[in-house]
């Protein structure tokens, strides 16, 4: 092989690495940035915690002063969405069409098919 194959070659090699990189660079620039989105997603979500919590906070206050058993009404929910046969994370919907995620605990208490609301 001549000198101006062994050029080529190098001239290909140069070319490679000049490419190779070109791509670590935009990798790098990629990676800080998501690093910062995950950095403000984080923040985001802690913020949003402590919000949900100062709200649980206030819910569960305005139930104990209306004489609501939190705790009995939360493992009665839980209870009826371990039953649900519809296991894949869809909504449930009621007979009327209507949809509930968390079913109202006062409508029927006693479990009658009575509303008991005023």
């Amino acid at each position: 092989m001549g000198l101006g194959g062994a050029t080529r070659k190098l001239q290909k090699v140069a070319d490679m690495g000049e490419e190779l990189y070109s791509r670590i660079n935009e990798l790098r620039e990629q990676t800080l940035e998501m690093r910062e989105t995950v950095t403000e997603t984080n923040r985001r979500v802690a913020a949003l915690e402590h919000r949900m919590d100062g709200q649980a906070a206030i819910l569960e206050a305005l139930a104990e002063k209306e004489g609501i058993d939190v705790d009995e009404l939360l493992t009665e929910v839980a209870i009826e969405e371990a039953e649900t046969p519809n296991q894949d994370g869809e909504e449930l919907v009621d007979g009327g069409g209507n949809v509930d995620v968390i079913p109202d605990a006062e409508a029927d208490e006693d479990g009658d098919g009575t509303d008991h609301r005023e």
